[in-house]
């Protein structure tokens, strides 16, 4: 259980920033920077703590000078170790030095120095026989400009492993997608080309876009999503909009292209004389084999009706993968209600029973329905307390009273009740036929 957060580095934090200082002297280990340095970096760089009430209990400093950043300070009391708060500390203070447009951050730590998980877990290299650590920005501070026009980010690089459940999903997109793409040079010694675009498909809410963000994060490329309803009212039109676009995307070394709902934009063409939307499709159709030839990049579509693509979308050629995204499983949902229960009650929940009541929901659902339950339970935890004493103190005074420290299960039975399923019986029953006649995995 966790009862810990990041937040910025104030300047009552420090003697806080001391006590951890000396906590690392007391424990032998000699911190490379002098504290003099770490003080005066947590004043004009970047600093971040984990405070547990009005405690600090760990902190990281960081400097950055034109493209190389360094990780000043990272320290956490003993008693505090091995709950990932290292790991935590490094990306928030990573975070805030991301619009440096760093190329390399890097960490010199003292020999004597033997905790480095939190660095290895962060994805840092150890150099040579020094404990010096060395990460590479996979984004190129000239490009930064160019992702910046394109509404592209980087994201977070932990969205991968916050993915909860939809183990089948991950590992499927792991080996297939993210394998290949990240190791290159070991994929082409066995003949193995990456892929450059892929689909995928599946019911409203399943987690389509997530997975497309996930991907990016995993192999730390930049995210841009291309909207096709913005783009419509571009003086190009949309088809030359779209071919501007790409031809920005080609700037970047590296990419992770979305376009959700490409049904949009890709759907059957039929009629005569040939629509608007067919001349967009058809540059779509052109846009794809020049996107496959530039290496360092993948497109991504996401789709929920599958059968409204047009037949020469998904042909052989265009997309290696055609993916299906669907309902989560029985271990699925028990991760999902496990990450979105509160820590404090869900020892107490029975998570069997909401497992067992939530088949058919979908990702979107279980967390909508978690979300109400925890809502009602506050809302009845304020105010029926606040009317069973005949006063209007319920707010000020809060829920102390009534004994109650979160949702319980019955509150997440009756929101799970009251939520309406985004996938009916027969589009999933749809979807299971699509998997067989159109997925290709």
């Amino acid at each position: 259980m966790s009862n810990w957060r990041i937040r910025d580095f104030h300047s009552s934090d420090l003697d806080g920033i001391l006590h951890l200082w000396e906590s690392l002297k007391a424990d032998g280990v000699e911190p490379v920077y002098a504290l003099s340095e770490v003080l005066a970096s947590c004043e004009k760089d970047h600093a971040v703590v984990a405070v547990q009430g009005e405690q600090v209990v760990g902190a990281a400093v960081g400097r950055a000078a034109h493209d190389q950043g360094w990780i000043v300070f990272l320290a956490t009391l003993t008693e505090f170790r091995g709950r990932g708060i290292g790991t935590s500390l490094l990306s928030a203070v990573e975070n805030r030095m991301a619009p440096h447009g760093l190329n390399k951050l890097s960490a010199l730590m003292p020999e004597t120095e033997t905790r480095v998980e939190a660095f290895l877990g962060r994805g840092f290299v150890v150099k040579k026989n020094l404990r010096y650590f060395e990460r590479t920005i996979p984004v190129q501070r000239q490009e930064l400009g160019a992702l910046g026009l394109l509404g592209g980010r980087i994201l977070a690089r932990d969205l991968w492993e916050n993915v909860a459940g939809m183990r089948r999903e991950k590992e499927l997109l792991e080996r297939r997608l993210v394998l290949p793409l990240a190791e290159a040079d070991l994929a082409d010694e066995y003949g193995v080309v990456p892929p450059r675009a892929v689909v995928l498909f599946g019911p409203p809410g399943t987690g389509k876009t997530t997975f497309a963000k996930a991907i990016a994060s995993r192999l730390e490329w930049p995210f841009v999503e291309v909207f096709p309803s913005r783009l419509a009212s571009d003086p190009k039109g949309l088809a030359g909009a779209l071919r501007e676009t790409f031809l920005e995307i080609a700037e970047l070394e590296h990419a992770v292209v979305f376009i959700d709902e490409v049904e949009e934009i890709a759907s059957q063409r039929a009629g005569d004389p040939p629509s608007p939307l067919q001349g967009v499709t058809n540059e779509l159709l052109k846009i794809i084999p020049a996107f496959r030839e530039q290496p360092g990049r993948l497109l991504v579509c996401a789709t929920n009706f599958i059968r409204a693509l047009d037949t020469a979308f998904l042909r052989h050629g265009r997309f290696d993968y055609v993916i299906p995204i669907g309902l989560p499983d029985v271990h699925a949902r028990e991760a999902m209600w496990q990450r979105f229960i509160p820590a404090a009650v869900v020892d107490s929940v029975d998570i069997a029973q909401l497992v067992d009541r939530t088949e058919g929901f979908s990702p979107a659902d279980i967390e909508f329905a978690a979300r109400s339950a925890s809502q009602r339970a506050l809302e009845k935890a304020v105010y029926d307390d606040d009317a069973a004493s005949g006063g209007s103190a319920g707010l000020a005074s809060g829920a102390g009273s009534t004994g109650r420290k979160g949702p319980e299960t019955q509150d997440y039975l009756d929101a799970i009740a009251d939520t309406r399923t985004t996938v009916s019986p027969e589009v999933h029953q749809d979807f299971l036929e699509d998997i067989d006649v159109l997925g290709r995995v």
